[in-house]
């Protein structure tokens, strides 16, 4: 871009995600081949939330049919604030020719959501550089951030507690009914992190002559986007497990089936009014033949905080290894309090997803972002 070599922003905490009252910290770098006349070099932090989608809808009928496309969205604003870097507060000035490097410092408001990226609408954080150019196009760059709202798991009400959940349905050919199928799911407790290990428990039994497919349990992330006049659900499969057929008149147990949690944004959305997010651990079971799946579905709320009880028990674990392998006697007066171990941050399970807006096709800086979540890396812990 002519005489610039380089304009771009970078953040001192190397990860890149921050909370809700912590202190984004970083530079704005320019690189000028030469002297470059300018109003000044400004900077703007940003943070909002926006859903956008279309459908068709038809009108009419036979030759006076018509179809149109209805366009549904909704946006908030959670802070927006810009300051300038270089430059006088009104008039021009000159930015002679070499690298310069700009600090910057800004702190965040309270009640941020959770930072989220789809197809459909996001939460987006972000900060953007301009060099103001008189009677020319301004030069731009921009930068996104991670930011994840704590979600405790302690202060969930029904995160602790055992989920449970059965179903039951007759298959039928024609005028003959085969005998019934059902299936019934348990799990320990419904409060989980990313990296956390669902253990599923589930009985499937099979008392018709017809065989079973197969049968499998699915993670799902149910995202509401609401527009001003309408609401709209997706539904991605984030993670499953499977197992093989089951014969006429036969059964198969799951017993501490292991699911892993992937990086994926915290329940609800907190903060945020127009993205809600839910998720459900779903038990389906197919049948062979000319029948509909038997579901059976479990609510679980994914949080960034664990529970208590799960790490205590990691810990204990952990620890009982470590003194067999020692040789030493147990005692529970040398066990350690127990302490929460640190999180790593691991990209949304998604990937990265395009990140430009209208009119930023000649826009320095990020292109693509995927957000990075609180994961726990038990095995590392």
């Amino acid at each position: 871009m002519g005489k610039i070599s380089k304009f771009e922003i970078k953040l001192d905490k190397p990860s890149e995600v921050y909370s809700e009252g912590q202190t984004v910290e970083g530079s704005v770098e320019v690189e000028l081949t030469d002297t470059m006349k300018m109003r000044g070099i400004k900077l703007e932090f940003s943070g909002g939330a926006s859903v956008h989608w279309t459908e068709t809808h038809s009108t009419g009928s036979g030759k006076d049919r018509r179809t149109e496309t209805r366009h549904y969205s909704s946006s908030e604003t959670y802070f927006n604030f810009e300051y300038i870097l270089f430059g006088p507060a009104s008039g021009s000035t000159t930015l002679p020719a070499g690298n310069h490097t700009y600090p910057f410092s800004y702190t965040l408001p309270p009640n941020l959501p959770s930072s989220y990226e789809s197809d459909i609408g996001h939460v987006r954080y972000q900060l953007k550089a301009r060099i103001d150019k008189p009677w020319k196009f301004d030069h731009k760059t921009k930068k996104l951030f991670t930011v994840v709202s704590m979600l405790d798991l302690n202060q969930q009400p029904s995160a602790p507690l055992p989920v449970y959940r059965e179903s039951s349905k007759y298959l039928c050919c024609l005028c003959c009914k085969s005998g019934p199928i059902s299936a019934k799911c348990h799990l320990n407790h419904s409060g989980y992190v990313p990296g956390d290990t669902i253990y599923i428990n589930a009985e499937i039994i099979n008392n018709s002559s017809r065989r079973i497919c197969s049968s499998s349990v699915k993670l799902f992330m149910n995202t509401i986007y609401h527009a001003t006049s309408k609401s709209k659900i997706s539904v991605n499969c984030i993670a499953e497990c499977s197992r093989s057929d089951i014969k006429p008149y036969d059964r198969d147990n799951w017993t501490n089936v292991e699911l892993i949690v992937p990086a994926v944004p915290p329940s609800f959305l907190a903060g945020c009014r127009i993205i809600d997010i839910r998720y459900v651990l779903q038990l389906e079971v197919d049948p062979a033949g000319p029948a509909f799946e038997l579901i059976v579905p479990l609510d679980i709320i994914i949080g960034t905080i664990p529970l208590h009880h799960v790490v205590q028990g990691l810990y204990s674990q952990t620890n009982q290894v470590t003194k067999q392998a020692q040789q030493e006697p147990s005692s529970p007066s040398s066990a350690p309090p127990m302490k929460l171990p640190p999180p790593t941050y691991s990209e949304c399970v998604f990937g990265k997803l395009p990140v430009d807006e209208e009119g930023e096709e000649l826009t320095r800086g990020d292109k693509h972002f995927a957000p990075n979540y609180t994961y726990y890396n038990w095995s590392k812990s």
